[in-house]
């Protein structure tokens, strides 16, 4: 998923570092040296500080990925820049923490990009709306101007799709990009949407404050197959096809380190989770730490606990661009994402795989 963060001042400085320095992502861990050395990664995630990305900044405070052997430089991608998915595609970062529909897109553009870890199976969204909006389900779209991160962002997907599920055309409704927390919440409290799609902390701001309510939850695994169908891919790690196979190493090392993270967070509380994560992810002028760790309990069943593509993700995923016009031909789905890296990572460290892996038709 993309251009949805709330900015935070090191992220900027990473991404301006970032633009001036990046080679081409084909050689960036070559970059570090002889073959002992440990491998760098430039990973630039939809948020860091989202809780739908959380994994990847937890993985590092963590120490996960030096544990396990890789240096990952994070960087977070900025309101009304390039997308995660998008600095990937064209080298200026290796890998992107995004959703996995977009592997469904690239592949429409004849562009080869593949999921290699899946960490979550839900969007981790609600859509959020006034009271006087009179919007209870996606059925009541018809008239209303709804907000999305970005016209084009996989909210604005997730919209469109949850709209004509219940016979809603896009002419019907009028959609326009609010950005996330605080620029949400304000369209909300200024009467410039009926509705917005957002994630936490964001939501949990909109209750505290009163602004909106959640009409429809595709925060959790079970929300998701509710409304959608069947479990939603989202938060991922996504690299080209050619990267992943000229460092296959280095991938599996990124991977052992998000599926160690994924089960250190099915077995913590929330309140541990917050614990860990950087103290301005918590405590902002949007959320207490007491409404983060409140919020993550209510959505923290969007996580898988490792790693894996669930059986029927991708097929939900195809379905939903399908459905709102984003791929109008055939896609392979089985090139769009690999279970071997994320069950290796699970043998490697004795861990119990619960999540039921997707086959090579998704």
């Amino acid at each position: 998923m993309s251009r949805r963060p709330v900015a935070v001042a090191a992220s900027v400085l990473a991404v301006l570092a970032l633009g001036a320095t990046s080679a081409c992502s084909g050689n960036s861990s070559a970059s570090t040296g002889g073959s002992g050395s440990t491998p760098t990664v430039k990973l630039m995630a939809g948020g860091l500080d989202k809780q739908i990305y959380l994994p990847y900044q937890l993985a590092q405070q963590l120490g996960f990925y030096k544990k396990y052997g890789v240096n990952v430089q994070l960087s977070t991608e900025q309101d009304g820049g390039v997308g995660a998915e998008e600095a990937m595609a064209s080298g200026q970062v290796d890998m992107a923490g995004a959703w996995y529909n977009h592997t469904i897109e690239f592949q429409a553009k004849g562009k080869a990009v593949e999921d290699v870890v899946q960490l979550s199976g839900a969007p981790g969204e609600r859509e959020m709306c006034t009271t006087k909006s009179g919007v209870h389900s996606a059925a009541d779209f018809k008239g209303k101007t709804l907000g999305v991160t970005d016209l084009g962002s996989g909210t604005d997907t997730l919209t469109q799709f949850l709209a004509a599920k219940k016979g809603i055309k896009t002419s019907q409704f009028h959609r326009i990009g609010v950005g996330a927390g605080s620029t949400a919440i304000a369209a909300l409290q200024n009467g410039k949407v009926d509705c917005v799609m957002t994630t936490q902390p964001t939501v949990a701001a909109i209750q505290k404050k009163g602004v909106g309510t959640s009409a429809i939850d595709l925060a959790t695994t079970s929300g998701a197959t509710a409304a959608m169908g069947g479990a939603y891919p989202a938060a991922s790690v996504l690299a080209r096809t050619d990267w992943v196979n000229a460092h296959k190493a280095t991938v599996q090392k990124v991977v052992d380190a998000l599926v160690a993270t994924m089960h250190w967070i099915n077995t913590h509380s929330a309140a541990d989770i917050a614990n860990k994560l950087p103290a301005s992810f918590v405590s902002n002028q949007l959320v207490t730490k007491a409404d983060y760790i409140s919020a993550l309990n209510e959505d923290k069943g969007q996580f898988l606990p490792d790693g894996l593509m669930p059986a029927g993700g991708p097929k939900t995923s195809l379905a939903t661009e399908k459905l709102v016009g984003n791929v109008k031909g055939s896609v392979d789905l089985s090139k769009t994402f690999t279970n071997d890296f994320a069950v290796q990572a699970n043998k490697t460290e004795g861990f119990k795989t619960t999540t039921t892996p997707a086959g090579p038709n998704g």
